[in-house]
C-alpha cells in the first residue's frame, strides 16, 4: 500500500466530519488528523485525551505527549487529561460524535471485523469494540483488498466481529459506501474504476445510488 492511497483515504474520510467529538483509530485513520478542520472537529484519544494536536515538528515533540497508536502528538489551549477509566466511559456513553476505525472485513450488513486475523498473533482488542458500539457514527477507513488481493466487504465477515451492524460509512481507495434502511449503498466511485471491476472486488451485495458520485479519486490527489 503506498503513502498516497493511505493519504487518499484518510484525506475522504476526514470529508465525513465537519463538526463533533471524534476518536481517530491506530493506522491510516490516525492520519486523518491531518486534514480535519480544528476549529470544528475535536480529537479523542482513548488513553485519555479531549483535544489532540497536529503531528509535533522535531521542535515541540514531546516524549510525554503520545496518542492511543504510541505516536507523537501535540496539544491545544483547550486540551483536557483524564485516566483511561472517564475515556472509556465516553467511549462507551455515547458521547463520541463519530469514530473512524481501521477494518480487515466489512460485511453487507454493517458488521465489522478489525482485531484478530485467525491463525496469526493477537495483541488485543483494545478499546475497539467500545468505540464501535459507543459512537454515534462508525466510519470504516481500509484498502478495497488484501495485501494477496483478497476482498475485503464480503457477504460476510470471516474473521471474529469487532460488532454486528454498527458500521455507518466504508471509505476505500476505489469508492465510498453508505448503509441506508439496512442496505449497503455505493454512493461514490471513482473514474478509474469501472462499475464492472469495482463488481469484481466487491462480492457483498450493494445497490447503486441515483445520486451516485462519480470522482477524479487518487491519481490527482495531492496530500
Amino acid at each position: 500500500m503506498t503513502h498516497s492511497v493511505k493519504q487518499y483515504i484518510a484525506w475522504r474520510c476526514a470529508q465525513e466530519l465537519k463538526s463533533g467529538i471524534v476518536n481517530l483509530g491506530i493506522g491510516i485513520p490516525t492520519l486523518v488528523a491531518d486534514y480535519l478542520s480544528r476549529g470544528s472537529v475535536t480529537i479523542h484519544s482513548e488513553n485519555g485525551i479531549l483535544g489532540v494536536g497536529p503531528e509535533p515538528s522535531p521542535e515541540e515533540f514531546d516524549i510525554d505527549l503520545v496518542n492511543a497508536g504510541k505516536q507523537p502528538i501535540t496539544v491545544l489551549p483547550h486540551t483536557s487529561y483524564f485516566d483511561s477509566s472517564l475515556s472509556f466511559a465516553m467511549m462507551r456513553g455515547g458521547h463520541l460524535d463519530a469514530t473512524v476505525i481501521g477494518a480487515l472485513q466489512v460485511s453487507e450488513k454493517g458488521d465489522i471485523a478489525s482485531w484478530a486475523i485467525p491463525g496469526k498473533d493477537i495483541l488485543g482488542v483494545g478499546g475497539a469494540m467500545d468505540l464501535a458500539i459507543g459512537a454515534k457514527r462508525v466510519i470504516a477507513a481500509m484498502t478495497h483488498l488484501t495485501p494477496k488481493g483478497d476482498p475485503k466487504i464480503l457477504p460476510q465477515c470471516t474473521y471474529p466481529l469487532t460488532a454486528k451492524k454498527r458500521v455507518d460509512t466504508i471509505v476505500t481507495e476505489h469508492a465510498v459506501f453508505k448503509f441506508y434502511q439496512e442496505k449497503l449503498w455505493l454512493v461514490e466511485l471513482n473514474d478509474d474504476v469501472s462499475f464492472e471491476k469495482l463488481k469484481e472486488m466487491t462480492p457483498a451485495s450493494y445497490e447503486i445510488a441515483k445520486d451516485l458520485k462519480r470522482v477524479q479519486g487518487r491519481h490527482t490527489f495531492i496530500g
